[in-house]
């Protein structure tokens, strides 16, 4: 008689804007192995940085306890002046991981969100109380462009439990282009449940009026692979023809990975 195949629980959490932070190489991972970006090594240092081929872009990864700890910095272009991004501790990796596979995309599909607002206003974001911007259904997430439609500014996502308790917040500054910020929206507007194994241990909060999980069992070798497959899934754009990227391979129904 075969053995029995190994499984794993997983939780699926939502909204996945309240998920935690998550694994770190989920992002850190492909940039490296699929898309070609170089990291130092100091073992004596708390922090990761990588940079692009081309070296116009640093991500750096470091525990800021007062700030944040994901930066995404740009260097200026004929077309554009320096830009960041920046992310804190708790800010969920799948949606980091959004505006990086967005930047890195050599041949980005006809499709994509250009309006950062669209995708949140699909799912019935509403305008905010104050300001240019949009709220969540939930009152747990608000997204704001600073400035003037003569002079734009930043762009700030934040998550929060009420006026004392905020849960993470994303920032993009004024010159960022505006498919990343949309790519990291549209991410935020995914219904779809974000898995973990943690047992919930990382969620900013339980209660059941904010955020919903339900527990699977999976194959362990679905939660072993789904790091890999992403990694095959962002390379394979690297080998497309520009003019027929091949487009990303969804994992198996039962996918997951560990945060």
């Amino acid at each position: 008689m075969p053995p029995t195949p190994e499984t794993v629980e997983v939780d699926f959490i939502a909204p996945r804007h309240l998920t935690g932070g998550g694994d770190p190489a989920w992002i850190t991972v492909p940039l490296h192995r699929a898309c070609g970006w170089s990291h130092g090594n100091d073992p004596l240092m708390p922090r990761v940085l990588l940079s692009s081929p081309d070296q116009k872009a640093l991500l750096r990864l470091e525990p800021d306890p007062d700030g944040q700890w994901w930066t995404l910095s740009h260097a200026a272009e004929p077309d554009r002046p320096a830009w960041y991004a920046s992310f804190s501790a708790r800010t969920p990796v799948e949606l980091i991981a959004a505006a990086t596979d967005a930047l890195t995309d050599p041949a980005p599909p006809a499709g994509a969100p250009s309006d950062p607002f669209e995708p949140l206003q699909q799912i019935g974001w509403s305008p905010a109380s104050a300001g240019n911007g949009l709220v969540s259904p939930d009152g747990t997430a608000y997204l704001q462009r600073l400035g003037s439609a003569e002079e734009p500014g930043a762009w700030f996502v934040t998550a929060t439990l009420g006026p004392a308790r905020p849960v993470w917040q994303a920032r993009f500054g004024a010159h960022t282009p505006a498919r990343l910020v949309a790519a990291f929206t549209a991410a935020l507007a995914d219904p779809k449940p974000v898995p973990s194994i943690d047992s919930g241990c990382s969620l900013p909060t339980h209660d059941p009026n904010v955020v919903t999980y339900r527990t699977t069992d999976v194959l362990a070798v679905y939660v072993a692979g789904a790091l890999e497959e992403r990694v095959h899934s962002l390379a394979a754009r690297r080998a497309a023809p520009p003019t027929s990227p091949v487009p990303s391979r969804q994992p198996p129904a039962n996918n997951s990975r560990s945060r």
